[in-house]
C-alpha cells in the first residue's frame, strides 16, 4: 500500500511540473507576442527604424483597418514613412496591452504635430492626438496579420479638415 501511495504520489508531482511547464511556457509566449508588438510601436513608429520591419512582420502580412487590406511588410514601410513625414515628432503610446493564444490587442494613443503633407493635407503645425485599437496575430515571432481602428474623424478635425460638431446650448 505504502508503495502506491508513493507512486501516486510522483505521479501527481510529476502531473503538476509537466502543468506549471505548459503554463510557464504559454505565459511566455504571451510575454514575447505582446514585446513584439510593444518593438512596433516604440522603434518602428515612434522613433522610425524602418530596418526593423522585416524582423517584425511576417512576409504574408496582411493589414485590416480604415484603409483597406494592405499587405507585406512594405506596406507597413509606406505607412510609417507617410506618417513620419506627416509628423516628424509622432509618438505611438500604448495605454494597454490584452494577450491571448497568438492575438495581442493594444489600446494606444498617438500624438504628433502636423509638419508635412498628409493624403494631400498641407500642413497645418496643429498637434494631434489620437486614439486606436489594434489586434495582432503573431506566429514565430512576427506579426502575419493585423486588424486596425483609429480615430481618423477626430485627427481630421484636430487638422481643421473636417468641422469640429456644434456644441449644443451655444
Amino acid at each position: 500500500m505504502r508503495k502506491f501511495h508513493f507512486t501516486l504520489s510522483l505521479i501527481v508531482l510529476l502531473l503538476l511540473v509537466i502543468g506549471l511547464s505548459i503554463s510557464l511556457t504559454a505565459s511566455d509566449k504571451l510575454a514575447e507576442n505582446k514585446a513584439v508588438v510593444r518593438h512596433c510601436a516604440d522603434e518602428i513608429f515612434s522613433q522610425g527604424k524602418l530596418d526593423l520591419v522585416d524582423q517584425l512582420y511576417a512576409p504574408n502580412y496582411v493589414y485590416h483597418g480604415p484603409d483597406g487590406e494592405m499587405k507585406g511588410p512594405e506596406s507597413v514601410t509606406q505607412a510609417v514613412t507617410m506618417y513620419r513625414t506627416a509628423f516628424p515628432d509622432i509618438r505611438v503610446k500604448v495605454e494597454d496591452f490584452i494577450a491571448e493564444g497568438d492575438k495581442v490587442v493594444a489600446r494606444y494613443t498617438i500624438t504628433g504635430t502636423h509638419q508635412g503633407d498628409l493624403m494631400g493635407i498641407a500642413p497645418t503645425g496643429k498637434p494631434i492626438m489620437m486614439s486606436g485599437i489594434s489586434i495582432h496575430r503573431i506566429a514565430d515571432g512576427k506579426i502575419v496579420e493585423e486588424w486596425d481602428i483609429y480615430d481618423r474623424m477626430g485627427m481630421m478635425q484636430q487638422l481643421g479638415v473636417i468641422p469640429m460638431p456644434e456644441q449644443e446650448g451655444k
